[in-house]
Order: C-alpha cells, then sequence, then structure tokens
C-alpha cells in the first residue's frame, strides 16, 4: 500500500474550522456522556516500525513452518510461479472499496470480469459471482439459493468436506432449512441408492452437493447422481477442486445446476489458513439467484468497452427485504491472483499440475504400502488418499513432524488421510516411507 501521511494540528483545525466545530471532539456531542470516552484507552503506548517489525517476527518464529507437507483436506500446497506475486502486489489492486463507480474503477472491474469468465470455463458453467469468503461459505450460499417456497430440505453427501458441511448447517439452522445427510458406502464414496430412496420420499427436496473428487480422495460417480437429483425435481451441485478440474470432467459437462469449490490452490499459499477465496458459478436459469457481486462487460458512450456491476436490482443492499444472502462483498485481491495463475498457466500448464499431483500421489501411496500400511481409499483418487496401520496414526504425525515433515491428517486412531501435489519429489516421498517403515517394525519387534 502506499505510505500513510498524517495531518498536522494545523490541518486537523482547518478541516474542523471548515465543517462548523471547534475540535475533533465536538463531532461525538451527540452521544450520550456515558458512553463517551473519557480517559486514554488502556492500552500500551505505540511502538516505533522497527519494534513493531521485530515483535512480528517474534510473533510468527512461534509457526512451525513444514518444508515437506503430505497433508491437504481442503488446503494444498502448490508451486506459485513469480508472475503471480509480482502482478498482485500493485498497489492499484490493494484496495478494500467496492467499485461502484464504474469509470473510477475500471481496472478493478476488469481483474474480476476475467475471474468470472476462467471459472465459467473451467466449471462448465454459464455465470460465476465475483467470489466469496471461501468454498464453504461459498457452497452454503449455493445450497441455499436452490430453496423456494414448494422445495426446501438441502442434501448433502456425507463425503463432503465436514467444514464444509458445518458451514452448511449454520446457515440452514439460521434460515430454519432443513439439511439431510446421504451416508457414505464402505468405499468412502457416497450411497448413490440411499440417495435415491431418500429423494423418491422426499417431494420437498431442494437440491444435492456432491463433492468430486470427495473429500476422501475417492472418485465418485456424479453422471448417476445427477440423473437421480433431477428426476426428482431437485438442483445438482458439486464441490471441485480447481486443479482436477485440468484432467476431470468439468460439472457443466456432468449436468450440474451449479459449481462451487476453495480457490486457494490457484495460487494462494497455505497461509495458516487464508485469506482463501471461494467460486460459484451456475447455470444461466439461475444467474438471478447468485449472490454477491456480478461484473458485466458493455460499452460506454464512445463505443470502447467497459465494465460495471450489473444485475444490481437484485441485489442484497438494494432489495435487502427480498434478498436471500447477505453476501455484499467478495475476495477481490484473492480473485485477482488466481486469476493471475490460471492465466500465467494456462489450460495444458494447470492439466500439467493436476497429473504431476496425481502421479505424485499414486507414488506415496505405493511407497506407504510397501512401508506396511493398508491403503483402505477404496477405489480409484485423485491426489489423496486413506491408509491404514497398526502404529497409532499420531505417532505417525509426530515422528514426521519430528523430521520436518507434515504428515497425512489423522481421521481416528489408525487411519489417515495422505496428499500429494506437484512439489512433492520423490525423494521426500522416500524419507516419509522410511520414517513409517522404521515406526512398522518397531511395533512388529
Amino acid at each position: 500500500m502506499g505510505d500513510f501521511i498524517v495531518n498536522t494540528a494545523r490541518e486537523q483545525k482547518e478541516m474542523c474550522q471548515a465543517i462548523g466545530v471547534e475540535t475533533p471532539s465536538d463531532l461525538f456531542n451527540g452521544l450520550p456522556e456515558d458512553v463517551r470516552l473519557t480517559a486514554p484507552l488502556n492500552i500500551p503506548e505505540g511502538k516505533s516500525e522497527a519494534e513493531v517489525l521485530s515483535l512480528i517476527e517474534d510473533m510468527a518464529d512461534q509457526n512451525k513452518v513444514f518444508r515437506t507437507c503430505f497433508r491437504g483436506a481442503g488446503a494444498y500446497r502448490h508451486y506459485i510461479p513469480a508472475i503471480v506475486k509480482n502482478v498482485t502486489a500493485k498497489d492499484e489492486f490493494k484496495t478494500a472499496y467496492t467499485p461502484y463507480q464504474p469509470e473510477m474503477s475500471q481496472g478493478i472491474l476488469q481483474s474480476i470480469f476475467e475471474y468470472q469468465t476462467m471459472i465459467c470455463e473451467m466449471t462448465g458453467m454459464d455465470v460465476s459471482n465475483a467470489s466469496l469468503y471461501d468454498g464453504a461459505s461459498a457452497a452454503a450460499e449455493a445450497v441455499m439459493m436452490c430453496r423456494d417456497r414448494k422445495r426446501k430440505t438441502i442434501y448433502v453427501s456425507e463425503t463432503v468436506n465436514p467444514r464444509m458441511r458445518e458451514v452448511i448447517m449454520t446457515y440452514a439452522t439460521a434460515a430454519g432449512a432443513k439439511v439431510e445427510t446421504v451416508p457414505a458406502c464402505s468405499d468412502n464414496t457416497t450411497d448413490l441408492e440411499k440417495l435415491e430412496s431418500l429423494l423418491a420420499e422426499d417431494k420437498e427436496a431442494a437440491c444435492f452437493l456432491l463433492q468430486e473428487p470427495n473429500y476422501f480422495g475417492r472418485l465418485e460417480e456424479p453422471q448417476i447422481a445427477e440423473k437421480i437429483v433431477h428426476e426428482a425435481g431437485a438442483k445438482f451441485i458439486m464441490a471441485c477442486d480447481p486443479i482436477s478440474l485440468a484432467v476431470l470432467k468439468s460439472p457443466g459437462e456432468y449436468g450440474a445446476d451449479a459449481a462451487v469449490g476453495e480457490g486457494q490452490p490457484l495460487g494462494l499459499p497455505l497461509g495458516a489458513g487464508g485469506p482463501y477465496l471461494g467460486f460459484l458459478a451456475a447455470k444461466q436459469d439461475m444467474m438471478r439467484k447468485l449472490p454477491g457481486r456480478i461484473v458485466g462487460e458493455t460499452t460506454d458512450h464512445d463505443g470502447n468497452r467497459a465494465y460495471v456491476l450489473t444485475l444490481q436490482a437484485r441485489e442484497q443492499h438494494i432489495r435487502r427485504e427480498k434478498a436471500s444472502s447477505n453476501v455484499c462483498s467478495n475476495e477481490a485481491l484473492c480473485a485477482l491472483t488466481a486469476s493471475v495463475y490460471m492465466a500465467a498457466m494456462g489450460a495444458d500448464g494447470m492439466a500439467q499440475v493436476a497429473q504431476m499431483s496425481a502421479s505424485a500421489a499414486h507414488a506415496l501411496r505405493d511407497a506407504l504400502v510397501e512401508a506396511g500400511m493398508e491403503d483402505v481409499t477404496g477405489g480409484e483418487f485423485f491426489n489423496e488418499f486413506i491408509t491404514a496401520s497398526k502404529v497409532p496414526a499420531e505417532k505417525i504425525e509426530q515422528a514426521c513432524m519430528e523430521k520436518g515433515i507434515l504428515s497425512g491428517l489423522p481421521l481416528d486412531e489408525n487411519r489417515m488421510l495422505w496428499c500429494a501435489t506437484e512439489v512433492n519429489t520423490p525423494e521426500e516421498v522416500a524419507k516419509v516411507a522410511a520414517i513409517v517403515k522404521e515406526l512398522a517394525e518397531g511395533g512388529a519387534q
């Protein structure tokens, strides 16, 4: 950001005179005395820039950063080309101001429009909003926009990311909506027979959310799910890993009505949990139900290309009494980051990342099985899989941490969810496999 410029006492006096008050405190004369601050805040004295920097560095040193990571579960470590940070670091993009005045915000609006275009191309959908806070909120907004007076029940697969399901429940509780969980089979995929029976008995089914690949890494059967859901008159929503869409069929190709997901893999670092962005795209007939911002392309009075916030008649800040969502903002800088990443990588580059990630994950699976673990994923997977071991999962996790490796995520006492991406090398795979083998042989003695 540009440097912060303070105003002097003389400038403050001039500003007060211009608006007809004696001192800045006069601006608060309309507030009752008992709620006004009459003494300095009980906070430490201000620090110099050097002191603040040192303090922040001390705090950052408390973080444990693993150079080797085999954990996904919704957030993934990928290589980020240098050009991504080079473009997004420009001051012009680092503003929280909502671009209501298009004539002043053409650059920001175009960046959002390009993001929307790429998301539509990636998901096979007709229209995208300008992004949401994260993948979980995007999923929650998507299921909520499928409800109407006749269709009220939301169905979610048990194989969807637990954090995503928790956020959906939070939204539904506040809205008085009903959420039903479709159970998983023993092979870690959705029980589609149970889904069919549930929808056959419920004439108020609004939608069904399926994750592909699912939380356990498994590839589901979206083509079968889509047929079941649409025959029941409900909407079909797919949650996706954006990197996987470079090699797998898009939600649009499966006939989904909407697509959602976490955009973090698109050029955003893990960052201790954020900030991230959620993408949400839909078919044309659901366009007016999309929450949040939508940027459109038009022409100005000279016939030149221009960008505006469009469909504002349905936006929450204008028709609040009829709004189905309270979202009125977006993750503009994160969306720009995703756009720059996708543009820099291109379709071929993203496909290469997806293929390398899948290859690394399968190599990791083979190495861990050879080291004494059992693959209990249940079938085909993309870049995540589940193992079981007689050695407690937490013990494996701790042993890996001691060697500077973040292992797979413990799911219970003996099962772990592992992940690999294009940044994981054969040497790293061999190292973690050696740790697991040593533990397994030690437990056998």
